[in-house]
């Protein structure tokens, strides 16, 4: 009877044992079907990625109203990247000595301390951009619309100016006043004056410079002068 007994007991374990390992490699092969789905799923999805991915960078941007692009530090001397959009991207510190950005747009981009030596952004808009310490030495600026752009500190000396629109922009004052010298042209896309924009002779418009001039402390009681100057040491006429 004991005998009969442990046999009964061991048949009992064997076959709990069985039971434990069929659910366990049931659970295997449920895991298993659920990762290949999964991998098959996220495989159908690869193109529609891809498309979207293009997409985006077509239009530059979330939904199409800007540029994330990040230039910052890039050397881009001597590249043609014209009518080309590049709105809100970062060109900090970049070097773009040379480069064509003939017709592109740039408004609300970022151009801190760029080098654009001889770069041309003729017909491009630069409205709304940093420029602050920027070198635009002999840059190509022609019919370029630099509405409210922020050109503290930067060196345009030499720059090609006709047709270029500087309404609102921010420049120090003795670079607007070498500007001044030879400023002429009206915009062909906002019909402004480029003398006027910057306000060259003796209209009070953006005649006192930027906010880094301390003569913004108070207002000023001299003008620029009709050619954007007369005295040879402050730039400066007597208000008529």
């Amino acid at each position: 009877m004991l005998v009969q007994t442990q046999k009964s007991e061991i048949h009992q374990t064997r076959l709990g044992c069985c039971s434990s390992a069929e659910e366990s490699n049931t659970w295997k092969r449920i895991l298993s079907a659920a990762m290949a789905a999964a991998v098959i799923a996220s495989s159908s999805g690869l193109p529609a990625m891809a498309e979207l991915n293009k997409f985006e960078a077509d239009t530059r941007g979330e939904f199409g109203i800007g540029s994330a692009a990040q230039y910052s530090s890039a050397d881009l001397s001597k590249t043609v990247h014209s009518n080309e959009n590049f709105r809100r991207a970062n060109f900090t510190s970049a070097d773009m000595r040379e480069s064509d950005f003939s017709g592109s747009t740039f408004n609300g981009a970022y151009l801190e301390k760029a080098v654009a030596y001889k770069a041309n952004f003729s017909g491009a808009d630069l409205s709304d951009t940093l420029m602050d310490r920027m070198v635009l030495n002999e840059a190509n600026l022609t019919n370029a619309v630099l509405v409210r752009s922020v050109l503290t500190r930067s060196d345009l000396g030499g720059a090609k100016i006709e047709g270029a629109d500087f309404s609102d922009a921010v420049i120090d004052l003795l670079q607007k006043q070498a500007l001044c010298k030879y400023a002429n042209g009206t915009n062909p896309l906002t019909g402004v004056d480029t003398r006027k924009s910057l306000g060259c002779g003796n209209s009070r418009r953006n005649a006192y410079g930027s906010p880094s001039s301390p003569l913004l402390s108070a207002p000023p009681q001299r003008l620029l002068g009709r050619d954007g100057f007369c005295d040879e040491k402050t730039g400066l006429c007597d208000a008529k």
